[in-house]
């Protein structure tokens, strides 16, 4: 077996190394110089293109317009943010007060899904039995808030020992103003 040799201390370093140390530092400042070097030159050079342009009565150059497709991802990108700036402007408080504040008794909400740009909302839940299912619905439908309340779909849990009942719900969502 070989043997297993472990240094704890680091090596000195020699001349080699400090004399490549110092061709690298020399290296690194002769390039930074250069750049300054280029730099200087290009605003030089741009100074001399635009009164050369002033002088041959020329408007100078400017930013290129956009193109066709760059304008379009732009676009895009503003209804994005156009989007999420109408979901953030929701009474989003004054839904989940009402929510929270209707009796839940026999009712377990399982999800919200709100989508502002349709002024909708979809709910899941979970009810005790179907007359409670009933019952929610008839009391979102008397809210405020919301209004159109529609069953989309029902299922009854047979495999579960009490049969409840799971459900998705979908609302108008009405922008914090009473209904007539």
């Amino acid at each position: 077996m070989r043997r297993l040799e472990l240094e704890f201390q680091p090596r000195r370093s020699g001349p080699l190394a400090w004399s490549l140390l110092a061709l690298g530092c020399a290296v690194v400042a002769g390039l930074v110089l250069l750049q300054q070097h280029w730099q200087a030159e290009q605003v030089d050079l741009e100074a001399s293109v635009h009164s050369l342009e002033l002088q041959l009565g020329r408007r100078p150059a400017t930013v290129a317009p956009q193109s066709t497709a760059a304008s379009r991802e732009q676009a895009e990108r503003l209804a994005q943010m156009r989007s999420v700036s109408q979901q953030l402007q929701r009474p989003w408080q004054q839904l989940f007060a009402m929510l929270e504040a209707l009796p839940q008794d026999d009712v377990a909400l399982l999800g919200l899904t709100p989508d502002a740009r349709k002024g909708q909302v979809r709910i899941a839940a979970e009810a005790r039995n179907l007359e409670a299912m009933l019952q929610y619905h008839q009391r979102l439908e008397a809210s405020d808030e919301l209004s159109d309340v529609s069953l989309l779909n029902h299922e009854v849990l047979a495999a579960q020992p009490e049969h409840p009942v799971r459900f998705t719900l979908t609302a108008t969502w009405e922008t914090g103003h009473a209904r007539p």
